[in-house]
């Protein structure tokens, strides 16, 4: 298997399409379409789309969970089709409903961080050592969780579960986190303070490249550092944040007019019928 080194892109897409069949029109329907993308080391991407632009199915890829149909993709290094999946797996951190709902609620939330030290869903004791113990502290107190560590992880709120989860997948200090719609669901707190979790990882984590997968630009870090826009499967644009993020990308993204405002580090998106 190849070994990334720090020149090495964390992901690197090349007309990459992903098709299925489509049994009652008897052909293939694309969820992607020749995307191109390339991700280095420490940098932070907002994936920004509207529902069924197939940000999940990119994420997919990413992953290294779903082969493209056509093209090339190669993660952390390793080509998809030429390496061993699960050997690859265990460099991505990845955060999503499906770990959400994987994770058991007896554990409590230190022992539910503690399950990324072995990349299992089960705490398996005997392979925790004291280093794991202090990675697990270490990532509950900056992402100011450290008085819940005793709790159960089912009796903590959405938003504390939510940067349980966060913790658990930096626990293997991955070289890619994925992280698909994390602040979904969260009341105003809950987001911010995920967020702010989020962005502490540029700082504390500089090697680590991440992708933030949305449809509201709102619930992107202030760390931010790129973008790219998805519509029908097909990159409508992609590059520095601040160069993407903006009202005309942005309407041709969504299909409508939309402005955007971005204030104090954040952006704040607004459908023409608002202004």
């Amino acid at each position: 298997m190849t070994v990334t080194t720090l020149s090495s892109p964390a992901l690197a897409l090349d007309r990459v399409s992903l098709w299925r069949w489509d049994p009652e029109q008897q052909r293939e329907r694309y969820l992607l379409r020749d995307v191109d993308w390339t991700v280095q080391p420490g940098e932070h991407w907002a994936l920004l789309g509207a529902n069924g632009a197939g940000k999940s199915t990119l994420v997919s890829i990413a992953a290294a969970v779903t082969h493209p149909s056509e093209g090339s993709a190669s993660v952390l290094g390793a080509q998809l089709g030429r390496v061993d999946l699960r050997r690859l797996r265990e460099r991505i951190g990845l955060v999503e409903a499906r770990t959400a709902r994987a994770v058991s609620g007896r554990l409590s939330a230190s022992e539910a961080v503690l399950t990324g030290a072995t990349a299992t869903i089960a705490l398996r004791r005997r392979l925790i050592d004291d280093a794991d113990r202090a990675r697990a502290a270490e990532l509950l107190e900056r992402f100011g969780i450290a008085e819940r560590a005793d709790r159960a992880y089912e009796s903590c709120s959405q938003g504390e579960r939510q940067r349980v989860l966060l913790a658990r997948a930096l626990m293997r200090r991955p070289e890619l986190l994925l992280l698909d719609e994390p602040t979904s669901g969260l009341d105003l707190p809950g987001r911010e303070a995920l967020l702010t979790a989020v962005a502490s990882i540029a700082a504390a984590e500089p090697e680590t490249a991440t992708v933030t997968v949305t449809h509201h630009v709102e619930e992107l870090p202030p760390s931010t550092t790129h973008a790219l826009l998805l519509r029908d499967g097909e990159v409508v644009a992609i590059g520095p944040a601040d160069e993407v993020i903006e009202s005309a990308a942005l309407s041709d993204c969504f299909g409508t007019p939309v402005r955007v405002d971005r204030i104090e580090g954040r952006w704040m998106a607004r459908a023409a019928a608002a202004w």
